[in-house]
């Protein structure tokens, strides 16, 4: 059978354009979480099946590139379920690896303790674009902070790094998995059924308040009443110039005064400290569909990508399930490939440290030539310069051609006969 040059489908190769802005982006997503007092940490791609499969990832668990058990332990003649043959499997985020890190080596970390994690993860999912089953995650989380400095932070950090990167006029939409819940008891929902409720609310952008309405009922979740006293609900408050002052009239007892004070403050912090050209949004509709978070939520709009780049959220109880003891912890996720995905599509040029000079030498040139050039080359790059040395090619013209896509402006020729140069 003929070997493929192709990759396998729902993941890509990456040329020398691309790979040169992932490396820029990456370089100034570094420096600016670094000036927040983020450290970077690292986590194997592989992570034990039961981690990945303890129904907090939603519908990503799904989705998971499973692992089978390798020599004598895999024994599939004998094998009844999944579970006999699997062992282990591909991350499908970043965050299920934090917490296992932080609960295996918190006794060596600050508290708070604020981390930043970057690296592939994997997912069986449909291909679309700027959507692969291979792709860089670029995470921040604070563990040990139960305060909303935690959220503000976050908010800052994210947006002050996606504002460095040229993106503006973005938003940042919250909401609260309280508010949420609180909204569902209101419209006197069932417990049980909040999250069947939250999976049709969080279609509310494609379907609308009419499709939300019918699916509610098709589902059974509650009344004709109960639904449109539910969906009745979100109008006024999108509608409201203050929604959180319109949530906190409308559903009165149903929230904790604490927590609306803390989420305001959220709020009201990041509008009156940000530097940047975004917007902070309270959007009741925002659901995320990680069943682990436990408060506030948030997520990045770009109009350019028409969806969300990233987002995050409060999950206080995760590390509770590693050790026997909650801690509290937040965190936010940046969509690093649909980022670079808008950056290409823009013509985004990095900005050149230096001039990138090719030297072309003849085949021929050799022995103390050769060295000559090699030095000639180390001396510019010790001045700043990016050299490339090479063998000039018989079709030198669309070498150069090839050269300059790669942002080379200056050439200089080194042919074995003295009179050529």
């Amino acid at each position: 059978m003929a070997l493929s040059k192709k990759p396998v489908t729902g993941m890509k190769d990456i040329l020398p354009k691309e790979m040169e802005i992932r490396d820029y982006v990456i370089s100034v997503i570094k420096d600016t979480y670094g000036k927040f007092g983020f450290t970077s940490i690292e986590t194997p791609c592989v992570e034990n099946i039961a981690n990945l499969t303890n129904k907090q990832g939603g519908d990503n668990e799904k989705l998971i590139f499973k692992i089978l058990k390798r020599g004598e332990k895999l024994n599939v003649a004998e094998a009844a379920t999944e579970e006999d043959v699997v062992d282990g499997g591909l991350r499908y985020d970043l965050t299920v690896p934090l917490v296992r890190f932080y609960s295996n080596n918190g006794a060596q970390l600050p508290s708070p303790f604020k981390a930043l994690q970057m690296g592939n993860v994997w997912r069986a999912d449909r291909p679309q674009r700027g959507r692969y089953r291979q792709f860089m995650q670029c995470d921040i989380d604070i563990l040990g902070e139960p305060s909303n400095l935690a959220e503000i932070e976050l908010i800052l950090a994210t947006t002050t790094t996606i504002s460095r990167l040229g993106f503006k006029n973005f938003q940042i939409r919250i909401n609260d998995r309280r508010i949420l819940k609180a909204m569902a008891a209101y419209a006197g929902f069932k417990e049980e059924d909040y999250d069947s409720v939250f999976i049709t609310l969080d279609k509310m952008d494609k379907i609308g308040v009419d499709g939300c309405l019918e699916e509610l009922q098709e589902k059974g979740l509650g009344d004709a009443d109960q639904c449109k006293k539910y969906l009745d609900l979100f109008t006024d408050i999108m509608e409201a110039d203050d929604g959180v002052a319109c949530l906190i009239e409308r559903l009165g007892d149903f929230l904790e005064e604490d927590m609306i004070a803390s989420f305001r403050e959220i709020i009201d912090s990041v509008k009156a400290t940000k530097a940047d050209t975004f917007e902070l949004v309270f959007d009741p509709t925002l659901v995320r569909g990680m069943s682990y978070y436990t408060g506030t939520i948030f997520e990045i709009a770009m109009p350019e990508f028409g969806g969300s780049c990233g987002g995050g959220g409060r999950y206080d109880k995760m590390v509770g399930k590693f050790t026997g003891q909650d801690v509290p912890a937040c965190g936010f996720s940046i969509g690093f490939e649909r980022i670079v995905l808008l950056l290409m599509e823009s013509g985004f040029q990095v900005p050149k440290a230096g001039a990138k000079v090719a030297y072309l030498i003849e085949k021929g040139v050799s022995g103390d030539a050769l060295c000559d050039v090699i030095r000639k080359a180390q001396d510019a790059r010790a001045e700043g310069k990016q050299v490339l040395v090479a063998r000039m090619n018989k079709n030198k013209k669309f070498q150069k051609e090839q050269l300059q896509n790669e942002g080379y402006t200056e050439f200089v020729e080194y042919y074995k006969d003295p009179l050529k140069n």
